[in-house]
């Protein structure tokens, strides 16, 4: 077996993509602290074709070399916004119709092997500080809280794991219906 070469691998140019049909998904990330973390999540949302970023509170704004080490480029394809606080961010995703979605370790969460969108439905995933997680204010504005189920000793995936798992996730089943 051979790996492929990168002209092989037939990838959209960055004018293709921002013209394709979207994953209708907004991450939102909730004061993310790593630069590194914020630039992968990046990648991941180029990848699996999210509508868009939304950074808030004290997540860092590209450009920015440290989040560019990771996002490699994924800042000029994903349309992204800034929101001072992430209360701002859920009030106009809410206003465009999107359904409001922690992911966070709460009580009467829906484990996301249970989950299933919606079709013709649009998400909003607020994803959390590496430290505390979703904030208590956005967390009273959800619609729904879904958790990653988890079989070890550690309490929590990595903010970038998550964001992968989830959106994956969410990717397979839209895409497959």
């Amino acid at each position: 077996m051979r790996k492929l070469k990168l002209d092989e691998l037939n990838r959209a140019t960055v004018a293709e993509f921002q013209q394709q049909q979207k994953l209708p998904v907004v991450v939102v990330l909730d004061n993310v602290r790593s630069m590194h973390n914020i630039g992968s999540i990046f990648r991941t949302s180029d990848a699996l074709a999210a509508t868009a970023v939304y950074l808030c509170g004290i997540t860092a704004q590209p450009p920015h070399r440290e989040i560019e080490k990771t996002a490699l480029g994924a800042t000029q394809s994903v349309a992204w916004e800034y929101f001072e606080d992430t209360l701002q961010a859920i009030a106009k995703l809410r206003a465009e119709g999107y359904k409001i979605v922690a992911i966070e370790q709460a009580e009467n969460s829906t484990m996301l092997t249970e989950f299933l969108p919606l079709a013709g439905e649009k998400y909003a995933l607020i994803f959390g500080n590496e430290v505390n997680g979703v904030s208590d204010e956005a967390m009273q504005l959800i619609d729904t809280c879904i958790e990653i189920p988890q079989f070890g000793t550690k309490h929590s995936f990595n903010i970038v794991v998550s964001a992968g798992i989830v959106l994956w996730d969410f990717y397979s089943k839209i895409v497959s219906r």
